[in-house]
């Protein structure tokens, strides 16, 4: 999505509207529930002056009657509005997580940019429910206001100074309430960004447990993570401190008010202006007013965070794309020719290279990053800064990004493994048929695992795979790759976690499953390279060397410290 896109306030409307029959259902029943609140104490200061006073026991039994009528309706509307009201909340944050997993998923990329995947994970989840929880607040606030309205009017029948007082109260009232929200919709805005980040810290360490225990590097991670979280733990308590000093000073104020109220309600009272019951009327809606200015309180710092929040999820939306969307598809049965001129990104610098059809091609490159920025380019994951990478003779930056990736696919060193069975894993993204799976599983050796197995290859497998070595995970990966079936294939160390004589057997099988169909091979070991038809040699950026595996090894001494060392 362009930059330009929604804001927090734009994400925060498109929330609300999204919910508007709901928000506006609940709004009702709950100023219906908080008139009838309102009216409590009026029907008993009636009751009072009525019957209590007159002694009369039918006029008694008749505001009783009103007063279960009255209670009877309240807790109905009640329940209903509530029911009503945070099922308008879920259906707005499930709306929002459906949004951002689309933004995250796009083809043309840029959401995850510069965002770890615990930052995303906690945008989508607690910012989504804050936003959601909006909807569900504003059917309280104008439950607390049609409250505050109906105790105004009961007041003015009371007393036209009390009405008064009320009416001229509650505006200066909301107003400081909102001017006092200010620092706590800024301190929930930076606990949200400090959690989010402690988060992805967490599960960048978790994910990486196996490696930086090999390392030694446990101390170094722990201390990492213990400052991350300290300084969330900070946030978390200034927005707290904020929060409970925002509802103190709110209550304060409230309290202030009500007691004015009642203390003006008493000299009426005691200057013969108003009854006993109408006092015992003012004196219950002076109480009761306590309950809709806190919930005012609470839907003002609701909305505090809900703003924060929003403006959180808009900056993954309006992230600006990695690469531009094409419009054109790449054609049916593409050959797979692919050419590079002159591509220069990152440690690429103005890169040649033309891979023919149906061909397997070793790129052998002893800089990581070299070998990274050849994946992207390839993979459009970026576009090159110069140059251009192309496909049958079409550039990929005219190419719709999603229907590049049905021709071309890119499998990284890391591939990750779902929670799911091992089939499943194998199918992800698919839609070969059972026998390209079933020869995906033994060109790679995946069937094998699979026999190993409890379930075969029914075996549910634990999240990231954990429940396999390092080398199974592998071979897993590389048959999901496989049965993709792409026309040009990219595949980045796939066996290096793998044994010799299984790598060896891997090597022949690949190349037969692959005959006819364009394979691009990143790695530097001999046995895979052993089965090319050519090898590219990247040294700084640039093409060094091209021929076969065996002229290389005789002629270049580079190549064979790279590839034997």
């Amino acid at each position: 999505m362009p930059t330009g896109g929604p804001t927090g306030g734009h994400v925060l409307r498109r929330a609300i509207r999204g919910q508007r029959r709901r928000v506006v259902t609940a709004s009702l029943l709950g100023m219906t529930h908080q008139g009838c609140e309102a009216l409590v104490p009026v029907v008993i200061g009636a009751a009072i002056d009525s019957a209590v006073a007159t002694g009369s026991a039918g006029h008694l039994v008749r505001w009783l009657l009103v007063l279960a009528a009255l209670f009877l309706v309240l807790s109905t509307c009640y329940r209903t509005s509530a029911r009503i009201a945070e099922g308008a909340g879920e259906h707005a944050a499930h709306r929002l997580r459906l949004e951002l997993g689309a933004r995250v998923l796009d083809p043309r990329g840029g959401a995850d940019a510069d965002r770890l995947p615990g930052a995303l994970t906690s945008i989508a989840t607690d910012d989504a429910r804050r936003v959601g929880s909006v909807a569900t607040v504003l059917a309280y606030g104008a439950a607390a206001v049609a409250a505050l309205a109906v105790s105004a009017v009961a007041l003015l029948r009371v007393s036209v100074p009390l009405g008064l007082l009320v009416l001229l109260g509650i505006p200066p009232l909301l107003w400081l309430g909102h001017r006092i929200s200010g620092p706590l919709e800024r301190r929930s805005e930076t606990e949200q960004e400090r959690a989010a980040h402690a988060s992805g810290v967490a599960a960048d360490l978790v994910t990486g447990l196996r490696v930086l225990k090999g390392m030694g590097a446990e101390s170094a991670a722990v201390s990492r993570y213990r400052t991350t979280s300290q300084d969330s733990l900070t946030a978390a308590l200034r927005a707290a401190r904020s929060r409970a000093g925002h509802e103190g000073a709110v209550l304060a104020l409230t309290g202030v008010f009500v007691a004015a109220i009642g203390i003006a309600g008493a000299y009426l009272a005691t200057d013969g202006a108003i009854s006993v019951g109408e006092l015992v009327a003012a004196v219950g809606l002076a109480q009761f007013l306590l309950g809709p200015f806190q919930l005012l309180t609470y839907v003002n710092a609701e909305l505090a965070q809900g703003r924060a929040s929003a403006r959180r999820i808009a900056d993954v939306l309006t992230a600006p794309a990695a690469v531009a969307g094409g419009t054109e598809t790449p054609r049916d049965g593409a050959a797979g020719h692919v050419r590079l001129r002159g591509v220069r990104l990152g440690a690429l610098g103005a890169v040649d290279l033309d891979i023919r059809p149906g061909s397997l091609t070793g790129v052998v490159s002893r800089d990581p990053a070299a070998a990274d920025d050849l994946m992207r380019c390839l993979g459009r994951e970026a576009d090159p800064a110069d140059g251009r990478v192309e496909l049958d003779g079409v550039p990929l930056t005219a190419l719709d990004p999603d229907g590049l990736r049905r021709a071309v696919l890119v499998a990284p060193h890391d591939a990750a493994l779902f929670e799911s069975s091992l089939l499943d894993n194998v199918r992800a993204g698919s839609a070969a048929g059972t026998r390209t799976v079933a020869d995906a599983l033994a060109a790679s050796a995946t069937d094998e695992v699979a026999g190993l197995l409890p379930d075969g290859t029914d075996t549910v497998l634990a999240e990231r795979g954990r429940s396999l070595s390092g080398g199974q995970r592998q071979r897993v990966a590389l048959a999901r790759a496989l049965a993709a079936d792409r026309a040009v294939l990219v595949l980045h160390d796939p066996t290096t976690a793998v044994d010799t004589v299984t790598e060896s057997r891997i090597a022949a099988r690949l190349r037969d499953l692959r005959r006819g169909r364009t394979t691009v091979l990143i790695t530097t070991s001999p046995a895979l390279l052993a089965v090319t038809d050519r090898v590219v040699v990247l040294e700084e950026g640039t093409v060094a060397a091209d021929g076969s595996h065996a002229e290389l090894l005789a002629t270049d001494e580079d190549y064979r410290a790279a590839v034997l060392a």
